[in-house]
């Protein structure tokens, strides 16, 4: 299909191994083994097993009648198999069983066997190679059954000189080590890993391993979804989750299935059980080809049977299977059922310490007859010279044991069914009992020729079953001999049936040993691979795709291919990112979150959301595996990014897992949402089975909340809180998702590296570090200002900056914006005058860090906005130590000069300290309230009430006088350790320590630490951003301790007063806000003013005047100073501001 220019995807359940990486020793070899199955009788209890490697190498399938053999890996069964290449007898493919377009002329597969022998190559072992013992030893044993007509070398794929193979890889000629079974890393086995494959890969296809195929459906569009389990990053700790939350791939056209007899079965099985419509046939009519596996013990050749990783060059033991008695032919087997084949073997060298002992211990045996004393005497001695020196000791037992495999004919009555999901293998009748006795016989026979002991298979003894192992499992999908799905499971060309009729799922075609009808008689290797051929050249004829049959040259399958796919830019960038990185330096993991998702875009908050959910079972799980490319590149470059792959399930979404396609997870970014706090981001692309795309937005925040607190800090690394959307930003739904106890511990098992444990120690050191930077709270490192900008939102400039002159001669600027939008009726609108308090200059109004500072919002509507900056602001003249008082004179300058520049009353918005020399000038004549069509009151007016801990420092007065007495009257909000005094570094360690109110409210910046210690904390950490909270040290300057002792003592008293200290409220005083309507705001959360300092003022006023002017919100989980620079304001409060002002030119023009 790829030679035909189609887009192929391969999936293996294995993994990929290329010679030099087989296990040899009997250590290795374990690790790389799989046994599943069940134990026990179908008309008794059954026990599944189930252990070992899931995707080990070697995978032995338990069954009830025969057990079977099987390889996990890229190349499958052929990467252990001999790969003997014999062509199945034309009297067995005119058996009933097979289909009539086969069976009516055999020599239609002639052509496929050829282009099979094309490719692979097969070869007999050469005439001038050096002599093998265990050849020459089956010749005798021919002869000495009256079968030597029958013998000959069989042809294999294995190469027996260096050079290219048909598909252009580089071979390695054959050192005969008799490796087969465990793997050949000599470099001469032509595995299908070495030419179809790589020819495949060179035009394009993609290869994936440790993919385990689970079922596949019908795409109602047109092609197939194929689901698998993906053993990667092991995944396959998650037990309970690992065969439920599936991957899937989609086939547009085709999906070839080529898992071997019990895989493809398995997987077609399954997929009926999920609603594929198959015949009744699948699963049925299996075999096992007859395979007998048996031994001759101890005979008096010299056999060198035992495989050696690196063998004498002089004495092999040569590749596996080199001779055949081929007992096939009419002559031999009149009946073709009862033709056979034998074949010698090689015992892998990871089993050859093993073998002496299992064959000693194993019942049954058949000893010579007669058997002298003198030939005792002689096996005594050859068993005790192996005991003592080992299996390659040459005269020894085992090596003059034989290994035999017979390929005959059994009764094809095996079953493969699901039980529980799981297969189950009953090889009823398998091996045609009397027929199997006969076999038997003729191998003890070709045994006691040679002095040998005849020894059955090692099954017997291990599962008390019949003694039988196959390597060469056929059927379960067989074709059907007469056209229609009641006669087998798929046509003559490997096209599943859709039931018991003609019709056919065009696009589902096996290719394995599964199509095949009966028991061959024979190495399948060749058959199998004519019928693919066959069946994928018909299917190309049949679609009119012309299959390119140009030569590959020499390939090179570490660099450039002839056709390479087109890669997005993600995947670009993934492969840079792993280019980039260093060998063996990543590390990976997997994790699974389940909880609950609200599908819908009628809820904003998360909890809100979950609850709903949870009220609908609307479940959802993400089963994701995470890749970090460099943990380096990670820790000290403070490159977050890696690649995340899985899936998410979510039934409310869709009936089948979504796929995660190259998702991102990055680590400890700062939350630019957030005051202080880090987040793990996780951002991925969803798509589903039927072609919708949605994006999966979610964060973890690791915040000050975590304090000094395992559970907070548990809850906060393992709750994400999730927001579905499409790619164009629509909500499709919210929700919580989290990692539960129960999958915590597997996650755990998961994190790996190449590198070993060192990338692994440093990613959890990292982890850890940035954890538990929050969890020690006050001891983190503190954050000075800095020049970063990131955060920053561009801005408009002011279109002009106005100096003022106060009538005591103080100078200060004001800052001016023109509007940005005109009234509908073309008139002009008032001006508005924002005051800032002490401290600060107009950013808190022009903040950049925020996407709608209050500027943007009032110019946006039409207004012309001026913001001067009081004396006791960000100004050179603050550090002179004026009062509250002296700044009444700075709000008249403003006062006067917008005054002259527009023909109407201006209306006036105050914050704080601003707001209070507003009501100072008011209360004592300074200001003129007629230019003042309306004010919002921002915290504070001219009665004052402090939050309890700034009232307990008021009341002591402590702090100005301490501090003035060690470091002078200034005291600036911005620091640096290089630059500060001893007084301001002890200051701001000290500073850590400072009470701020719930743990939630703790940083590191020393500006909000001194700005607290001066003011009260200024506001909610939730409601600033990240470059907000960061850059404080651009948006305050500091306070002259005059001005802090004016601030404190008036507080005290609960209203304003002069610099004398006299009180300014009075009744003739209040007389003067008459007719001026006024909006009191507060924080619900202050600590700085209580929210009584504006009801108090409120009621004055009320009780004064009526009710008619005067308003008052109470801004909840809003502070101080995080009303005008919340990342929010522009939302919670500007409108209510925008509302008052637009009531108060109601009133004045109704």
């Amino acid at each position: 299909m790829a030679r035909a220019g189609r887009s192929v995807a391969v999936l293996e359940r294995g993994e990929e191994r290329w010679p030099g990486e087989y296990p040899v020793t009997l250590a290795e070899a374990a690790g790389e083994v799989h046994a599943s199955g069940n134990l026990g009788h179908y008309d008794g209890p059954l026990r599944d097993l189930d252990v070992g490697k899931p995707t080990g190498l070697y995978h032995l399938i338990v069954g009830e009648g025969q057990n079977a053999f099987v390889a996990n890996g890229l190349g499958g069964t052929s990467l252990l198999n001999a790969n003997v290449f014999l062509e199945c007898d034309r009297r067995t493919l005119e058996l009933p069983a097979w289909p009539p377009e086969i069976r009516n002329d055999p020599s239609t597969l002639d052509a496929y066997y050829a282009k099979a022998a094309e490719m692979l190559q097969p070869a007999p072992y050469p005439a001038d190679y050096p002599p093998l013992r265990k050849l020459a030893v089956l010749e005798k044993q021919a002869a000495a059954l009256g079968q030597a007509h029958n013998f000959y070398r069989v042809p294999q794929t294995t190469f027996f000189r260096d050079g290219l193979n048909s598909s252009g890889v580089r071979m390695k000629a054959s050192t005969g080590s008799g490796q087969d079974c465990t793997g050949v890393n000599d470099g001469s086995k032509s595995s299908v890993l070495m030419n179809y494959l790589p020819d495949a890969w060179n035009r394009g296809a993609e290869i994936f391993c440790e993919c385990e195929v689970r079922y596949v459906h019908a795409d109602p569009r047109g092609g197939y979804v194929v689901f698998f389990a993906w053993h990667g990053d092991d995944r396959s700790a998650f037990k309970e989750d690992f065969y439920n939350t599936l991957m899937w791939v989609r086939a547009r056209e085709l999906c070839f299935l080529g898992a071997g007899a019990l895989g493809t079965t398995e997987i077609l099985l399954r997929s009926q059980a999920h609603g594929l419509p198959l015949s009744r046939a699948v699963g049925q009519k299996m075999s096992g080809n007859g395979d007998i596996l048996s031994f001759g013990y101890n005979t008096d050749q010299i056999v060198n049977g035992i495989g050696r990783a690196d063998p004498p060059a002089a004495d092999p033991p040569g590749p596996t299977i080199t001779g055949v008695i081929d007992n096939r032919g009419p002559d031999s087997a009149p009946n073709v059922l009862d033709g056979y084949v034998i074949e010698e073997g090689a015992i892998p060298q990871a089993l050859g310490a093993l073998l002496q002992s299992m064959l000693e211990l194993l019942p049954g045996k058949q000893r010579p007859r007669p058997f002298p004393a003198a030939a005792r005497l002689r096996h005594l001695l050859s068993a005790t010279q192996t005991r003592l020196l080992g299996p390659y000791s040459k005269g020894g037992a085992v090596n003059r044991t034989q290994t035999y495999l017979i390929m005959s004919h059994d009764s094809n009555e095996a079953i493969l069914s699901l039980q529980n999901d799981k297969p189950y293998l009953q090889f009823l009748g398998v091996g045609r009992t009397e027929h199997v006795k006969t076999l038997n016989n003729v191998l003890a026979k070709a045994t006691t020729a040679l002095g040998g002991t005849f020894v059955n298979s090692p099954f017997f003894a291990a599962f008390h079953q019949q003694a039988e192992i196959t390597v060469h499992a056929l059927g379960g999908a067989a074709m059907s001999p007469d056209g229609t799905g009641a006669g087998g499971a798929t046509d003559h060309f490997g096209r599943l049936f859709t039931g018991d009729g003609a019709a056919v799922h065009s696009g589902l075609v096996c290719v394995d040993g599964a199509a095949v009808p009966t028991a061959l008689g024979v190495n399948p290797f060749a058959t199998i691979t004519a019928l693919a051929e066959r069946s994928v050249h018909s299917i190309a004829q049949e679609r009119g795709w012309a299959i390119d049959t140009a030569a590959n040259g020499a390939l090179d399958l570490f660099g450039l291919r002839a056709r390479t796919v087109t890669m997005t830019a993600d995947m670009r960038a993934a492969s840079a990112a792993i280019s980039a990185a260093a060998p063996a330096d990543g590390v990976r993991y997997s994790e699974i979150m389940d909880g609950y998702i609200h599908v819908g875009d009628d809820i904003g908050d998360f909890v809100v959301a979950e609850n709903v959910a949870k009220g609908a079972a609307s479940a959802a799980k993400l089963y994701m595996s995470v890749d970090v490319y460099s943990v380096r590149n990670l820790t000290h470059r403070d490159e977050r990014s890696s690649f995340a792959t899985g899936s998410f399930s979510c039934g409310a979404l869709s009936r089948d897992p979504l796929l995660v396609l190259r998702g991102d997870v990055q680590f400890f970014s700062a939350d630019q949402s957030v005051s202080d706090g880090s987040n793990l981001v996780y951002r991925l692309t969803l798509l589903s089975t039927s072609g919708e795309t949605y994006i999966l937005h979610g964060y973890k925040t690791i915040d000050a909340e975590t304090g000094f607190s395992a559970a907070h800090t548990w809850t906060a690394t393992t709750t994400l809180y999730t927001t579905l959307t499409t790619p164009d930003g629509a909500l499709v739904g919210r929700g919580i998702l989290r990692i539960s106890w129960r999958n915590f511990a597997p996650q755990l098992k998961t994190l790996g590296s190449a590198g070993g444990v060192g990338p692994v120690a440093a990613f959890v050191g990292y982890f850890m570090k940035r954890a538990t930077s929050f969890f020690f709270g006050p001891l983190r490192t503190l954050q000075y200002p800095s020049n970063d900008t990131a955060g920053y939102y561009a801005k408009i400039a002011p279109a002009k900056t106005i100096p003022l002159t106060a009538s005591d001669g103080v100078g200060t600027t004001m800052k001016m914006w023109l509007p940005q939008a005109k009234d509908a009726a073309h008139k002009p609108k008032r001006p508005l005058l924002l005051i800032p308090g002490a401290s600060v200059d107009d950013q808190i109004f022009s903040l950049p860090t925020i996407p709608v500072n209050a500027v943007e919002y009032f110019t946006a509507l039409g207004y012309q906005v001026y913001v001067p900056i009081p004396r006791f602001g960000r100004t050179p003249a603050a550090e002179l130590g004026y009062t509250v008082y002296d700044a009444r004179l700075d709000v008249l300058a403003a006062m006067q000069y917008v005054h002259a520049q527009h023909e109407m009353k201006m209306y006036v918005v105050c914050h704080c300290q601003g707001a209070v020399a507003t009501a100072m000038g008011i209360l004592d004549g300074t200001l003129t309230p007629a230019w003042i069509q309306g004010m919002a009151v921002s915290q504070v007016f001219f009665k004052q009430q402090f939050a309890p801990l700034n009232a307990t420092k008021a009341r002591t007065s402590l702090f100005p006088r301490v501090y003035q007495a060690l470091a002078g009257p200034w005291f600036p909000m911005s620091s640096s350790p290089s630059t500060s005094s001893a007084v301001q570094g002890l200051l701001d360690q000290l500073l850590r320590f400072y009470p701020v109110g719930p743990k939630s409210e703790r940083c590191s910046s020393t500006v909000c630490h001194r700005g607290s210690l001066c003011y009260g904390r200024m506001w909610s950490h939730a409601n600033l951003t990240h470059a907000t909270h960061a850059r404080l040290g651009d948006v305050f300057g500091g306070v002259h301790m005059r001005l802090l002792t004016h601030v404190m003592r008036m507080g005290i008293a609960h209203e304003v007063m002069d610099n004398e200290f006299n009180s300014l409220v009075t009744d003739a005083n209040l007389r003067r806000f008459a007719g001026l309507p006024i909006l009191f705001l507060s924080g619900g959360a202050s600590a700085v003013y209580s929210p009584e300092s504006t009801s108090m003022s409120y009621d004055a006023l009320r009780e004064l005047f009526g009710t008619a002017l005067y308003e008052r919100r109470v801004l909840e989980g809003y502070g101080h100073l995080d009303t005008w620079m919340g990342k929010r304001s522009n939302v919670d409060v500007y409108p209510f501001v925008a509302e008052h002002v637009k009531r108060c030119e109601q009133d004045i023009n109704g």
